[in-house]
């Protein structure tokens, strides 16, 4: 999908992304390796050129840096492009995005709401190609047990956590002594 524009925004847990078309949103980036990692993968995700954003737009990059600060905001009313997406990731999105702040569900848990108790890895795979996360909150989505599980962005379960322990979630899942590394004992955060 191309965009008429993407910008980096400073946040609590680092350099983000934003990318745009109009004053619509078309696509958020949490923080690479680096801020050019991220500068780069916007680029190259978008088609477009880091310009300034609009004011609505600006607008949704300031609440979802409030956010990762520990403010109290949904985000359920900026607007997403997602017309380009498949119908079953929409109303994955849509249940994702009825998630407050500090609370969790279980992947099980959306695919009831979704009326397909059985398609809990089909939601998984919808959240794992979540262009919006923070707007669309695939963070608050857990395995059944309350544990952390695969999380797509930079820093995997880590990321999952922190972007939780900054709402306030309770987990019952404590962090183990792997969590940072990755397969081949690499550090990833």
């Amino acid at each position: 999908m191309t965009s008429d524009g993407f910008a980096l925004f400073e946040t609590a847990i680092g350099a983000c992304g934003m990318a745009w078309r109009g004053t619509v949103v078309t696509g958020v980036q949490l923080p690479e390796g680096s801020t050019e990692a991220t500068r780069a993968r916007m680029a190259r995700r978008h088609g477009a050129v880091e310009s300034e954003p609009p004011v609505a737009v600006r607008h949704a990059m300031e609440r979802i840096a409030a956010l990762l600060a520990g403010a109290k905001d949904d985000l359920a009313d900026i607007a997403v492009d997602d017309t380009a997406l498949p119908a079953f990731h929409r109303r994955v999105y849509a249940i994702a995005r009825a998630i407050p702040p500090g609370e969790t569900l279980t992947y099980g848990e959306v695919a009831k709401r979704l009326g397909e108790p059985g398609a809990a890895r089909a939601v998984g795979h919808a959240l794992g190609r979540n262009p919006f996360p923070v707007i669309v909150p695939c963070h608050r989505v857990l395995a059944a047990d309350g544990r952390m599980q695969g999380f797509s962005a930079h820093g995997g379960t880590v990321t999952k956590r922190r972007l939780l322990a900054i709402e306030g979630a309770r987990l019952s899942d404590p962090p183990s002594l792997f969590d940072g590394f990755d397969a081949f004992g690499r550090v990833t955060t």
